[in-house]
């Protein structure tokens, strides 16, 4: 089924801010705030590409905006230009991040965590640090991407489950913090069914990955009126895996 037909999710009227809108899951984010109504204001560090479900000419409810989410000039000018355009912030979706592993923590450059630290956990902090002030005002939203991965150590990826684990904790924190004002709560995919983990993992039973508009699915449904009453969650969206 589409998410059209899916169930009904409403957000007309409302502006939604997705970062890492360049990406599988942020195209489908996009997609998904946009078919219902939303005004999307869609950001990541690198441009779509050309033929990018983000590229639609003509469609004034959907503005892309290049920044560093790791920057914290770059995250107080973006909110206050989407804020000086738009007048209000709705919904705020964290999905910037990336995924590194394979080395064990001895063995584990600075560099490699600090990249992990500062894609999966600093974009999150510092968009929800500035959107919250709008958010509170707008009675909003805020998901953000988690994994299940970080529900316990593993084997290899540890900087990556320490990234995601941070999500979950930034969103319980939020979420107390703003009772009444602003809902927080995070997804916790398996593994995504994305171009780029196919390339990764060509020999995985593809089958069993969830789609990026599944999650999207549910990341609407955290965004809307049928959850008022959920924050500080960590959704599983694990599909089949």
């Amino acid at each position: 089924m589409s998410p059209q037909t899916t169930f009904d999710v409403t957000f007309d009227g409302t502006v939604a801010v997705i970062t890492g809108a360049s990406g599988a899951l942020g195209s489908a984010a996009v997609d998904r705030f946009r078919a219902a109504g939303a005004t999307v204001c869609g950001v990541d560090v690198v441009e779509p590409d050309d033929d990018s479900v983000l590229e639609r000419e003509g469609d004034s409810a959907f503005e892309f905006h290049q920044a560093d989410l790791t920057d914290e000039d770059d995250v107080s000018a973006l909110v206050a230009d989407i804020v000086d355009d738009h007048g209000r912030i709705d919904h705020l979706l964290n999905v910037a991040g990336t995924w590194r592993g394979g080395d064990p923590i001895e063995e584990t450059d600075l560099s490699e965590f600090d990249l992990l630290m500062n894609v999966n956990l600093k974009t999150a902090f510092l968009a929800s640090k500035h959107a919250l002030p709008h958010l509170q005002e707008s009675e909003g939203s805020i998901v953000s991407v988690s994994a299940r991965s970080s529900l316990e150590g593993g084997d290899g990826d540890g900087p990556y489950r320490i990234t995601k684990a941070g999500i979950r904790l930034l969103t319980e924190t939020i979420a107390e913090e703003n009772r009444g004002r602003v809902r927080a709560n995070c997804v916790m995919p398996s593994v995504i069914d994305t171009p780029a983990n196919r390339e990764m993992m060509p020999d995985a039973d593809h089958g069993s990955w969830v789609d990026p508009a599944e999650i999207a699915d549910v990341m609407a449904v955290l965004c809307s009126d049928a959850t008022t009453v959920t924050s500080g969650g960590a959704v599983p969206v694990y599909g089949d895996a």
